[in-house]
C-alpha cells in the first residue's frame, strides 16, 4: 500500500498541504508560492492525480472556498452577521457549524450529523490562528477567500480634488450593494471593515463593533441608521454635486 499522504489526501490533509505552500497566509497558493507546490507534487507523486480525488462532500468544501470567492466585503459581513448568532464578535464551533450545514443543504448536499462534525472540527483546526475555539473575523475571511481589500488601489489624500471626487463614486457604488443612494446594514460593515484594515490589518468584530458606532455618530446626521451618499462625502470632506 502506497504510505504516501498525498496519495491519501483528505480534507484535512489538504488544508495542511495548502498551508505549506501558502507562505504569506492570504488564503492564495500564488507566484512561487504555485512554483513550489507543483514542484513538490511532481516529485512525490507516482500514481495519476485521480488517485487524489476526495469523496465528493469534502471536494465540494474544497471547490466552494476554490471557486466562489468574495469579491465584496459587504457580502463577507452579511454572512458574518448571519452566524455570529450572538452577536459576540466571534464565530463559535456551534456557529461554524450552522454556517456548514446550511452550505451544504443550499447546494442540496445531504450530510450526517458525524460528518458534519467532523468537517466543522478540521475547518476549526485549521483556520483559529490563535487556537481559542473561535473564528475572528480574520479566519473567516480565510475560509470564504474574501479578496484584497477594496480600498487598497485608492490613495484617498494624494489624489486632486477632482480624482478624489472620482474615486469616492466608485468607493460609495461598492459599498451601496443595494443602490439605494445609502449605506445601511452589511454596507455600513463592509466599508468599516475596509476602512479599519487600512490602519489595522487584523481586526476583531469587536473593534468593528466600535468603530461603526463611531462613524455612525459623526456622520449619520439625520439619525436614521443609514449613511447616506452625502453624510459619507460630508465626513470625508469632498464636494459631490447634489
Amino acid at each position: 500500500m502506497d504510505s504516501d499522504p498525498l496519495v491519501r489526501l483528505d480534507a484535512a490533509g489538504f488544508l495542511d498541504l495548502w498551508q505549506r505552500f501558502d507562505a504569506d497566509d492570504n488564503g492564495y497558493i500564488e507566484g512561487k508560492e504555485l512554483d513550489n507546490f507543483f514542484h513538490h507534487l511532481l516529485e512525490t507523486l507516482d500514481s495519476e492525480l485521480a488517485n487524489m480525488i476526495l469523496p465528493e462532500d469534502e471536494n465540494f468544501l474544497l471547490l466552494f472556498r476554490r471557486e466562489t470567492p468574495l469579491d465584496n466585503s459587504v457580502e463577507f459581513m452579511r454572512i458574518w452577521r448571519q452566524y455570529d448568532a450572538d452577536s459576540s464578535g466571534f464565530i463559535s464551533v456551534h456557529e461554524l457549524r450552522d454556517f456548514l450545514q446550511d452550505l451544504f443543504q443550499q447546494h442540496g448536499k445531504a450530510i450526517s450529523k458525524t460528518k458534519l462534525q467532523e468537517y466543522t472540527d478540521t475547518m476549526m483546526k485549521h483556520f483559529d490562528k490563535n487556537k481559542d475555539g473561535r473564528l475572528d473575523l480574520n479566519d473567516l475571511a480565510r475560509i470564504l477567500a474574501l479578496q484584497e481589500n477594496f480600498l487598497l488601489q485608492f490613495k484617498m489624500d494624494a489624489c486632486s480634488t477632482e480624482e478624489r471626487k472620482r474615486d469616492f463614486e466608485k468607493i460609495f457604488a461598492h459599498y451601496d450593494v443595494s443602490k439605494t443612494g445609502a449605506l445601511e446594514g452589511p454596507e455600513v460593515d463592509g466599508f468599516v471593515k475596509d476602512m479599519m484594515e487600512l490602519a489595522k490589518p487584523s481586526i476583531s468584530g469587536m473593534d468593528l463593533d466600535k468603530f461603526r458606532q463611531i462613524l455612525l455618530r459623526h456622520c449619520d446626521v439625520n439619525k436614521d441608521g443609514k449613511i447616506q451618499k452625502s453624510e459619507l462625502a460630508l465626513c470625508l470632506g469632498i464636494k459631490i454635486t447634489p
